[in-house]
């Protein structure tokens, strides 16, 4: 009972921390906007100056949605893969997406100029770049996905996603090498990541594939909790082993391809945020994990946002270097505290 309590009442202050930060998020920016006019916008009034509102429902509000949306998902990706390899130290593109959607940008930005003129003209656009993205994580899974199929070792997979990602930076380094200057700096600004510039659309593309993830990682909890003792110790208690890996890695596929696809290769918060909320909550239960995840990636990754921010400036940091810098303290720490408990 007393931990029920303490869970409800962590919840609350989850909850609560995420709708003030939310507002905070959208308030900071080159332009400071007073709260209590954000507020007022995103509450069915409008701000006092058209200048602010334009910027809040135009830019700011665009780009805090992508946050939270970024964050959720490659949290329960992290959460997925940790679980299902047994590996506190595997993340969501462990099984090579990110590489994958770094091959399909590298190929359309490094390689535009080897492409007819209109042709290179639509794939550096964001477009372009969105679907090179998308297309190059989407062969990605279909590879893993053939290979999880014809392999009943689970480490046998994550091996082969390494093997992957391998293959695919070996590639992109190739083309590098051979790129301008220009072609580099861009590809670089993509590999650091980026929350903003999305429009609506593309938002709800993203909002999509993000909650079809989340829907299918729901439905594999339960599945998730019985791993926790080992695959033979699954199978004893009915579980279909193989559909559930599928069902796990599918979603874990469509949540990392997707945010890679929209908003770069954004690094730590998988491998971070799971331990977190294990950390606070206390517990290797799914159901009460799945939710403290959840709210910890948004959480966090709004808070991540609002410091690249650097508020009062022009200047805005890459999101991947604020994402890097709150999460290496945490593997280190992690690699440390597992050495200990193994002497």
């Amino acid at each position: 009972m007393a931990n029920k309590q303490r869970n409800i009442l962590l919840f609350s202050l989850l909850g609560l921390g995420f709708i003030v930060l939310f507002f905070i998020n959208i308030s900071f920016g080159s332009i400071n906007i007073p709260l209590k006019e954000v507020y007022k916008s995103l509450t069915g009034g409008q701000a006092s100056k058209s200048t602010w509102e334009y910027i809040i429902i135009n830019y700011r509000m665009p780009k805090a949605i992508t946050a939270v949306l970024v964050g959720m998902g490659l949290s329960i990706s992290g959460l997925l893969m940790q679980t299902l390899f047994r590996n506190p130290l595997a993340g969501p593109y462990v099984l090579g997406l990110s590489s994958g959607a770094s091959l399909g940008v590298a190929i359309v930005i490094l390689g535009a100029a080897l492409m007819p003129p209109f042709l290179a003209t639509f794939l550096v656009s964001s477009y372009g770049i969105v679907l090179a993205s998308s297309l190059g994580s989407f062969a990605v899974l279909l590879a893993v996905l053939t290979v999880s199929h014809r392999l009943r070792d689970t480490m046998a997979i994550l091996i082969v996603g390494l093997m992957f990602g391998s293959l695919t930076s070996s590639i992109v380094g190739t083309l590098t090498y051979f790129s301008t200057a220009e072609q580099l700096q861009k590809f670089t600004f993509w590999s650091l990541g980026n929350l903003g510039n999305l429009s609506w659309t593309a938002i709800s593309i993203l909002s999509s594939c993000v909650l079809i993830g989340l829907v299918l990682s729901l439905i594999s909890v339960k599945p998730l909790n019985s791993l926790l003792l080992g695959e033979n110790y699954a199978k004893s208690l009915g579980m279909n082993y193989k559909k559930a890996r599928l069902i796990i890695i599918f979603a874990t596929s469509i949540l990392a391809g997707s945010i890679t696809a929209f908003a770069g290769p954004v690094a730590f918060i998988g491998l971070a945020v799971p331990h977190i909320a294990k950390l606070v909550f206390q517990t290797s239960n799914h159901t009460i994990l799945f939710w403290g995840t959840i709210l910890f990636g948004a959480l966090i990754m709004l808070i991540c946002d609002s410091i690249s921010q650097l508020p009062g400036s022009d200047i805005t940091l890459p999101i991947n270097a604020v994402t890097s810098i709150f999460g290496a303290p945490i593997v280190i720490w992690l690699l440390i505290r597992k050495r200990k408990m193994m002497n």
